[in-house]
């Protein structure tokens, strides 16, 4: 089984987590100005790479906190897990 460290509460089975999407994304500063494809491509277009990538998890079933993680999408091996707001 694979063990996600937490940085709140260390590392847990990947039972207790959820898939929060790609991390870092940053909200449009004035949303209403946007066009209709730029809004889509802003809520449904995300990075899919093959190697290393930031991702947002949940601690579900444990402390309830969104964190961000670096994941190998080709191992599926976590080399980094960090608090939001972290760089």
């Amino acid at each position: 089984m694979l063990l996600i460290d937490c940085p709140y509460c260390g590392k847990r089975p990947e039972l207790e987590f959820a898939y929060g999407g790609q991390a870092h994304i940053v909200r449009p500063a004035r949303p209403a100005e946007l066009s209709d494809q730029q809004w889509a491509d802003y809520l449904y277009l995300r990075k899919n790479p093959r190697g290393p990538h930031a991702e947002r998890w949940r601690h579900v079933h444990g402390c309830g906190r969104f964190f961000n993680a670096i994941r190998d999408t080709t191992t599926d091996q976590f080399s980094r897990t960090y608090r939001i707001g972290e760089q």
